[in-house]
């Protein structure tokens, strides 16, 4: 029998902390119940502390997940971890997982600590931790660069204080697979109780080697990996659920471990992340990238029309890849696109809301011949960003571009209740329209990225676009999808000014 490997997903938290990734408690919803349906062990739900937002959203989260461990994370003080444990009071299983700096670099400049100090905390916090569950996890910032004895001896202090799961981070992604592998060996070997936890990795991508480093822990002795949808996170992203999934179960031969992972959800996953985000999966990403099971070699789609098995070594089907197109049309009624919603996993919290989706359902429909799973999800997500927050809304739009002359657009748009009408020029037809909007917004935003994606195949492929902006230190993603690529500019654009006017929830204090 081989081990099994617990699956420990942050994508609602570290990934969470990608600039303009932010979500509403709706997004999270919506991800939490797509990562249960994947059957995803552990779910970190967010940082409980770092603002009631945050604590609502996990709280919510752990009301609704029946079959995966609903976890917030916490810094080794007590108001953090009492914080935690009451978001996660009606979990069906919680956990809390609490962390403090472990390398001389942190102790000294952030923490201003001594190592003693940092120890004593870390009893204490994982004793205020079991008053509310005996699930803790405890964690090692910047294990990377701590001194390995000094993690031995935390190690065992924090074991015998009851935490169930020690979680030895590379939080810099500095560490190459060798290495780390030898980390984790070595601490499995000399911590006094090891046998009695279990061990965990939990990589950032900084050189690229997260996933790699993942399984090298993994092979060492690691029996849980924390990791994200598409590898989201801050700077360069952490492991990637997707690979880290996949490398275990195609490579079965060399990993003691199994999972529990749904894998035909991890496209649906994938998807519905990158739609909430904004943040696009690069074609050529492995498991999840459009190109992943695509063969341009004439000798490559050759081999495969004689054997699959000549260039792919999994099934395309395997982790969602067949496309589930949606046999529905204008004349479809209700119900069918009730029943639809379900199957996709997407819950919508009134009729009100069921009624509008439907009724934008019935516009879509009749602009495309064919609906995807795709324009679905994506027709949920558009809902939800203008249900939420709307100070800007789009009334009319008029854009004109002809060959040699200057493009021009007009817009009407509601501003808190208030029409103003505006007028923009520009180099194209949506950066005229982008101008119009800004003389009306004046918000002083700086355009970060602009990116466009087709949702599915055809000239009628509804876009999907993503506009960042940063303003005095804060970045937010904008999204925005329609068959007219100008109007899901717009849209994108006024989503993005939309959530600059919402105060922004307090950044938690280190990464795990």
């Amino acid at each position: 029998m081989k081990d099994h490997l617990v699956i420990f997903d942050t994508t609602l938290r570290d990934g969470e902390q990608s600039p303009g990734a932010s979500m509403t408690k709706d997004e999270k919803l919506r991800v939490a119940r797509q990562l249960e349906r994947m059957q995803v062990d552990v779910i970190e739900a967010g940082f409980a502390a770092a603002s009631p937002g945050d604590f609502d959203a996990i709280k919510s989260i752990a009301s609704i997940v029946r079959e995966s461990t609903v976890c917030s994370l916490a810094r080794s003080n007590e108001n953090d971890i009492r914080r935690a444990g009451e978001a996660i009071k009606p979990a069906v299983s919680g956990r809390i997982h609490t962390f403090i700096a472990t390398s001389p670099i942190h102790m000294e400049k952030k923490l201003r600590m001594t190592p003693d100090q940092v120890v004593e905390s870390a009893i204490r916090a994982v004793n205020w931790a079991r008053e509310y569950t005996d699930d803790v996890e405890f964690s090692a910032e910047d294990a990377v660069r701590s001194d390995v004895d000094f993690l031995c001896r935390i190690f065992e202090e924090v074991i015998k204080a009851g935490a169930r799961t020690i979680n030895v981070p590379d939080t810099v992604g500095y560490s190459v697979p060798s290495v780390w592998g030898d980390l984790m060996r070595t601490l499995i070997e000399r911590v006094p109780g090891a046998g009695q936890v279990v061990w965990s990795t939990h990589c950032h991508n900084d050189l690229g080697m997260a996933v790699a480093n993942s399984l090298s822990a993994v092979l060492a002795g690691a029996r849980q990996v924390e990791c994200t949808i598409n590898g989201l996170g801050e700077r360069a992203g952490n492991a990637s659920l997707e690979e880290v999934v996949m490398a275990v179960r195609t490579r079965a031969d060399l990993f003691p471990v199994q999972t529990r992972i749904d894998a035909t959800q991890i496209v649906p996953a994938s998807k519905l992340v990158s739609q909430i985000t904004g943040y696009p999966v690069q074609p050529n990403k492995a498991v999840v990238g459009a190109n992943a099971f695509a063969h341009e070699s004439g000798i490559h789609q050759d081999g495969v029309l004689k054997h699959r098995e000549t260039y792919e070594i999994m099934r395309a089907e395997d982790v969602g890849w067949a496309q589930n197109k949606l046999v529905l049309g204008k004349h479809s009624g209700r119900n069918a696109f009730k029943s639809r919603l379900a199957a996709l996993a997407i819950v919508l919290d009134s009729e009100e809301a069921l009624n509008a989706a439907f009724a934008r359902f019935k516009e879509l429909a009749d602009k495309k011949h064919e609906i995807f799973d795709e324009d679905l999800q994506a027709l949920v997500s558009d809902e939800d960003v203008t249900q939420e927050g709307e100070y800007y809304k789009l009334v009319y739009s008029r854009v004109c571009s002809e060959t040699g002359e200057t493009p021009a657009a007009d817009v009407t748009l509601n501003v808190d209740g208030v029409e103003k009408k505006a007028a923009g020029i520009g180099s194209g037809p949506v950066d005229a329209t982008f101008k119009a909007i800004e003389s009306v917004a004046a918000s002083g935003a700086q355009l970060l990225l602009y990116s466009v994606n087709a949702i599915t195949t055809g000239t009628d492929a509804q876009g999907e676009v993503t506009v960042r902006l940063g303003k005095d230190g804060r970045i937010v993603n904008g999204n925005g999808a329609d068959t007219d690529i100008v109007i899901a500019s717009a849209k994108a654009y006024l989503n993005a000014l939309n959530k600059l006017q919402i105060p922004d929830r307090v950044d938690p204090q280190g990464d795990v």
